[in-house]
């Protein structure tokens, strides 16, 4: 089975006084048709995904800006408004058995609580790289990267979903990085704990010379006192070394 991807973040525009963000919410679904840029057709064919959210930008309106958010509910197909004559999106050189435009269905998700203007976009040092506020851009259909999205949001007074996941990734690195500080720290413990109880058996080996040392010597015949007294001064230092030598093993 493939892997779900996350959900991609887009900018889509709309004329209010043709679609605005009140009439997504009133309808909650509808067709995006009307495209007729083929960069912005090719995001909505080869990357939009069913899932992903989208900020619901109002443009030529006084102010223009980010209204709402939406969802893509349905996966790219032939746009109709192509081969309908009456339609001022129609494109006469366009083939039904070759369609040349695409469409998408949005949801409504949510009105923001007030509009983020254009003005506004252009003023938040967070949102320099952000594509819409860039001198030329007027693709009606753009991708947003996630720290944008969430930016809008906040600016807006809306606590979205993005915000939160945002929050929950932080957490979730936070405690993974934890859990390998704390493994490194065991691991690094390791060798002296090893080199610990490596030296146990030298010691005890140690003490086990001595005391078979010892012994040996007892089992001689003594023939001078001095040689007497030398044997009992050994059996005496090499008995203490065996016994911490057990003790510590």
């Amino acid at each position: 089975m493939a892997a779900t991807r996350p959900p991609t973040f887009w900018l889509m525009k709309s004329e209010p006084d043709v679609f605005s963000i009140d009439d997504l919410k009133a309808q909650r679904r509808a067709p995006w048709d009307g495209v007729r840029n083929y960069q912005a057709r090719n995001f909505m064919r080869d990357q939009m995904a069913v899932g992903d959210l989208v900020l619901f930008y109002h443009s030529n309106a006084k102010p223009p800006g980010v209204a709402g958010i939406a969802r893509i509910a349905g996966a790219a197909r032939p746009d109709p408004t192509q081969f309908d004559p009456a339609s001022e999106a129609h494109d006469p050189g366009s083939k039904p058995e070759d369609p040349r435009w695409l469409l998408v269905d949005v949801e409504f998700v949510e009105k923001l609580p007030r509009l983020v203007s254009l003005d506004e976009l252009k003023a938040d040092p967070a949102l320099a790289a952000m594509l819409v506020i860039q001198r030329g851009q007027r693709l009606s259909v753009q991708p947003v990267a996630a720290e944008h999205f969430a930016r809008v949001r906040e600016l807006a007074g809306s606590a979205g979903p993005a915000t939160a996941t945002k929050t929950a990734t932080k957490t979730a690195t936070k405690a993974g990085a934890t859990k390998v500080a704390a493994s490194a720290a065991k691991a690094a413990a390791k060798p002296a704990s090893a080199a610990k109880a490596a030296a146990k058996p030298t010691k005890k080996a140690s003490a086990a010379k001595l005391a078979k040392k010892a012994s040996t010597a007892a089992k001689k015949p003594a023939k001078k006192a001095s040689a007497a007294k030398k044997t009992a001064t050994v059996r005496a230092k090499a008995g203490a070394g065996a016994g911490e030598g057990r003790g510590r093993a």
